[in-house]
């Protein structure tokens, strides 16, 4: 059974549904959204979502109107009109706005949908970080219009509607599972039936379980803000268009699943870094993707696994933009070198065969490290046990051991001093014609090679069974390092942030970070 099966028979016909035309705006910005109705009328309300959600803007009886979809919207945008507007107000905070669209006159789910936007800080204002949506993840696992990355699309619009799910979802069940991708379950779980059976009773499309707002930003920003951290808030292209936005904070944040990055939004993070900034990045298959922009931001190119072959930059002087992932020698400039771990020598966890049954926990390596302050950590110990943290995409480094200690080998153009403070093991999962790890129900491609044998021929050639060996045991690792003046700590897993629900040492630890790379106490986490 193919995902994209699973994807088309879980969607929802939505009564209403619409998008901001940026997402990102300053304080003052007139904010357009385009929408589509199948009723007459429907009605808004804007929230800002953070430690609580406050109620900014509503509107009630907004004329619907039905608006032609293009055939290939996923690549060149609805194109709708204005439907409606507002102004950002002076009185709003920088974050994360929530904006509700319901049809009047019709009740069940299909009644409901949601878009969102950003606010930036203004100059000026105080925080004590800045939190970089993952917004070029969204975008590329949103399959709204009929495609996204990961069913053929190399470029894809975001001016179109997210797909339900990605947003914000029904209530988690009995125990707290709300559709995250890892098994939980303590015995493994290698078919994902429990995700399965979710999205299918919810009718949610299975991409939404591996980006959007809801999964990892959603849990992070509720927790911080609860224990007196002030966040404020961009979107990846920022990055690109305002990179000024980071001038004054001293600590940028990644959180969950930020895979795919430009030349562009490196080239402002590493400068920040150099120049005295920090990075604090609670995320997995970190900035793994290299990506383009065109179409004045509004659309993004990546041409993936077929970049050597369809790329138009493929051979050129513009080459190194070539939108494969960064650890291709074609491009010259691994992630190691601004996150410090790679997606290529971590992989997943607890998904398919990639240790379904490992126990979704790191063991402490160097619990002297200030991260580790407070905790009672010691050597051996595990840290995550029982949330899971180590799940899904996991990101690490070539690394040996030394006197019992890991210690990188750099081969992978990881930091000079980069240090390994955890880890836990992980898998790039195989495929082979009489071999499979793949979880076939959640794969976009369930017969095509498998990540294992496709990173292997990406960094060395080809996929013989020695270059696959060089990569076949990864590990999830737990790392800092300092570039220039600044530092960068990495947790090196998509699923960290569930660890902020109910586990103390995670939250110390995430306390530590936040409170020493920000200049300022810890909170009372």
């Amino acid at each position: 059974m193919s995902s994209e099966g699973i994807v088309d028979r879980n969607t929802l016909v939505l009564s209403v549904e619409g998008y901001a035309k940026r997402q990102s705006y300053a304080r003052g910005d007139e904010v357009e959204f385009c929408c589509s109705s199948r009723v007459p009328t429907f009605s808004v309300t804007v929230a800002r979502v953070g430690a609580a959600r406050q109620i900014v803007w509503q509107r009630a009886a907004i004329p619907g109107v039905t608006q032609q979809v293009p055939g290939d919207a996923f690549a060149v945008g609805c194109g709708w009109s204005t439907t409606f507007s507002l102004v950002v107000a002076d009185a709003w905070r920088s974050g994360y706005y929530e904006v509700e669209l319901r049809a009047d006159g019709v009740d069940g789910p299909e009644a409901v949908s949601h878009a969102f936007f950003v606010v930036r800080a203004s100059p000026g204002d105080r925080a004590d970080a800045v939190l970089v949506l993952a917004t070029n993840t969204y975008n590329a696992y949103n399959k709204w219009g009929g495609k996204c990355l990961y069913l053929g699309a190399t470029k894809v619009s975001f001016e179109r509607p997210m797909e339900r799910g990605f947003l914000t979802r029904a209530e988690a069940d009995a125990d707290g599972y709300d559709g995250r991708v890892a098994s939980v379950e303590p015995g493994g779980d290698e078919g994902h039936h429990r995700l399965l059976d979710y999205l299918e009773r919810h009718r949610y499309p299975m991409w939404c379980a591996s980006s959007g707002w809801h999964n990892w930003e959603r849990r992070f920003v509720r927790w911080a803000e609860s224990h007196g951290f002030v966040i404020d808030m961009a979107v990846n292209s920022d990055l690109e268009r305002h990179p000024g936005l980071l001038d004054d904070h001293r600590l940028m944040i990644s959180v969950g699943h930020d895979e795919y990055w430009s030349w562009e939004m490196r080239d402002t993070v590493d400068a920040f870094v150099t120049a005295g900034g920090n990075h604090a990045i609670f995320s997995g298959n970190t900035s793994f993707w290299q990506v383009r922009s065109a179409d004045d931001g509004q659309t993004m190119v990546c041409y993936k696994g077929s970049a050597h072959a369809a790329d138009p930059v493929a051979g050129t002087a513009d080459r190194h933009l070539l939108t494969t992932f960064w650890s291709d020698p074609a491009i010259g400039r691994p992630e190691t070198s601004t996150i410090g771990l790679t997606f290529s020598r971590g992989g997943y966890a607890r998904i398919g065969g990639g240790t379904p049954r490992s126990s979704g926990a790191f063991t402490v390596y160097r619990p002297d490290h200030w991260a580790f302050e407070g905790t009672g950590l010691r050597y051996g110990d595990t840290l995550g046990l029982g949330s899971y943290v180590v799940g899904y995409e996991v990101d690490g480094c070539a690394f040996t051991l030394h006197q019992g200690l890991p210690v990188p080998t750099h081969e992978d153009g990881a930091p000079d001093d980069l240090q390994i403070l955890a880890t836990s093991p992980a898998r790039l999962l195989s495929q082979s014609d009489t071999y499979s790890e793949i979880p076939k129900a959640l794969w976009a491609d369930p017969d095509g090679p498998g990540d294992l044998e496709g990173i292997a021929a990406g960094l060395f050639g080809n996929a013989s069974a020695e270059n696959v060996a060089k990569i076949a045991h990864g590990s999830a690792v737990v790392a800092a390092f300092t570039r220039g003046t600044g530092t960068v700590f990495n947790a090196g897993s998509t699923d960290w942030c569930y660890g902020l629900d109910a586990d103390p040492l995670i939250q110390c630890v995430t306390a530590n970070v936040l409170g020493r790379l920000a200049g300022r106490q810890t909170s009372d986490a």
